[in-house]
């Protein structure tokens, strides 16, 4: 095997002289097996260990409401094995509308874009994904009502300014972001968490529609760690991420950049 003698084990063995018998194969068995008299090898395969798709895990999310919904899938376990999927979606179980085609992403062939669709539909939307290899196939349906599947991607270009003279205050500013196609037609609204050097524990404030806040009751000297979260305006589907962790503190008298 893979150049090196084996003999007899437990979950290998040879049968007289023409076959060699794996029991209980695992991943670390594929390789080379050869077979040799004297120094003439007189056969020679490689043996490759898989499975056939057993389970998806389905996950669809819209960041780009009403635009795109994303779906991604993940094969459970790992079928070691070249596989293919097949996607495609429709407006309920069964309808008159035939199938389309989810647009799998080359970037990342567990995934696929749906493009058209209509919002606040009386019926769920069904996505089928079939993956099938070498060893057998599997096909599964997800299905979602797009409203509850909105997601938007975490707030941008989050900044954090001290206030001129205003020791116990930050000025905090960000952007929707830049995946929410309408925000002035479909706004956003915001959480900010927040938390000092040395505590264990967030404190979250909001929603706010706007785009900025005044921190007040900050200690004086203390350096804030600031996080923002978008949802949609209108309570639909889920809360995004948080944002990346921004720091600053409030102003100092020798400070020499700050908010007028």
């Amino acid at each position: 095997f893979n150049g090196k003698t084996i003999g007899n084990g437990e979950d290998i063995f040879s049968n007289g002289s023409r076959y060699l018998t794996l029991t209980n194969a695992k991943k670390h068995q594929s390789g080379n097996y050869s077979c040799h008299h004297s120094n003439k090898t007189l056969s020679l395969i490689e043996l490759q260990l898989g499975l056939p798709p057993e389970k998806l895990h389905i996950q669809c999310w819209s960041s780009s409401y009403p635009e795109k919904i994303k779906c991604t899938w993940e094969l459970q376990p790992d079928t070691n094995l070249p596989t293919t999927f097949l996607t495609t979606y429709r407006l309920g179980l069964i309808g008159p509308e035939a199938p389309q085609k989810c647009t799998q992403l080359e970037m990342n062939p567990k995934s696929c874009l749906i493009s058209n669709f209509k919002m606040f539909e009386e019926f769920p939307y069904v996505l089928n994904v079939t993956a099938l290899n070498q060893l057998g196939s599997i096909t599964q349906l997800d299905y979602f009502f797009v409203e509850n599947i909105i997601r938007p991607d975490p707030p941008v270009n989050l900044s954090i300014s001290p206030i001129c003279h205003e020791s116990k205050k930050l000025y905090i500013q960000w952007q929707p972001p830049h995946s929410w196609p309408y925000p002035d037609i479909f706004p956003l609204k915001y959480q900010v968490r927040y938390t000092k050097t040395g505590s264990t524990s967030y404190r979250t404030v909001g929603p706010y529609e706007q785009n900025s806040l005044v921190l007040t009751g900050i200690r004086r000297g203390s350096i804030v760690y600031v996080q923002v979260a978008a949802k949609d305006i209108t309570d639909l589907g889920h809360n995004s991420d948080w944002s990346e962790v921004v720091t600053s503190r409030p102003w100092q008298p020798y400070d020499l950049k700050c908010l007028p």
